[in-house]
């Protein structure tokens, strides 16, 4: 069997995986995945009819498998296998309790549907990998938390939330939840709260009841990014001409602050912010490194910053 008929038999069977995990495949989305085509993926879609495969062809939409119909497990890639170890092993450090023991029972699944040999080069290999994380994992004040919080969002159910807040303080709110993310060691939700009529993020450790309504969502929300990006709207442009020898090392923070653009000088990098947390956020992360640092712009952003060394200063001399 030469090359090309080795190529079309991994991509047919890779399409038909496609067809086995989506409701809608179309044909210009598979052609871009496998760079081939239109033309060619409409061959391969009658090839898989040909072997008998019930395939529905809606105009406009798509491919999918005609309903109630079952096809036996795909059988796995050795690559693939190691890649299910190593996505275990970050799922075991960094996901959340409550999608953690949802994770280990589908590897069980997947694991009893694997051939002998692939067994045990699993047997063999996950005690070779590991996964450094320094911080420790939150702990669930809610049972199945999260699986409650997408359920939402796939449903489109309003959630009624009792929060707490890093000074104690409880709230009630009531949220649209447009996406769930992790960051620094910690997850969260960006919803839509109906109590400040705003996008909000609310960390998951601090939700101490949740509860999933049946009133449906009041407006439509595109992707979680979107809402991240963009924020509240009232952004607050910052410029700092910081120095060359720190730059390496804000390369995981300086995009989550809001960073659209960096100018190379003699003097340094000019770094030009757009930030919704003029106040609070960005203050305190610019602390960390402002010895290295010089605010161009705003200069409310130099006031804040010496009204929160100089509280700094005032609890270390109480100390």
């Amino acid at each position: 069997m030469n090359d090309h008929y080795l190529k079309k038999l991994d991509r047919v069977t890779a399409i038909l995986t496609q067809l086995q995990s989506k409701p809608i495949v179309r044909a210009q989305d598979l052609a871009e995945k496998f760079e081939v085509s239109v033309r060619t993926i409409y061959r391969d879609v009658k090839t898989l009819e040909n072997a008998g495969i019930p395939i529905v062809g809606e105009a406009g939409s798509g491919y999918s498998l005609m309903d109630g119909y079952k096809l036996p497990p795909v059988m796995f890639t050795k690559e693939e296998v190691l890649s299910f170890i190593t996505a275990e092993k970050l799922m075991q450090k960094f996901s959340h309790q409550s999608l953690g023991n949802h994770y280990q029972t589908a590897m069980e699944k997947v694991r009893s549907v694997l051939k002998y040999s692939d067994r045990n080069l699993i047997q063999n290999i996950e005690k070779q990998i590991d996964i450094y994380n320094y911080y420790p994992k939150t702990e669930d004040k809610i049972k199945n938390i999260i699986p409650t919080i997408l359920e939402s969002i796939a449903e489109k159910r309003q959630l009624t939330l009792e929060y707490g807040t890093a000074d104690s303080k409880i709230s009630e709110r009531t949220v649209e939840v447009v996406g769930v993310f992790f960051e620094f060691n910690f997850w969260y939700i960006m919803a839509f709260c109906t109590l400040r009529n705003d996008f909000r993020q609310f960390r998951v450790d601090r939700i101490l009841k949740i509860i999933k309504t049946q009133n449906p969502f009041l407006q439509e929300y595109g992707q979680i990014n979107d809402y991240r990006r963009h924020g509240n709207g009232n952004k607050t442009k910052v410029r700092l001409l910081v120095d060359k020898k720190i730059i390496s090392h804000l390369t995981n923070s300086k995009k989550y602050y809001g960073l659209i653009e960096e100018i190379d000088t003699e003097n340094g990098v000019e770094m030009i912010f757009e930030t919704d947390w003029i106040i609070e956020g960005f203050p305190r992360w610019l602390i960390t490194f402002a010895d290295y640092a010089e605010i161009l712009e705003p200069e409310s952003l130099k006031i804040t910053m010496r009204d929160l060394l100089n509280d700094i200063s005032i609890n270390i001399n109480k100390a």
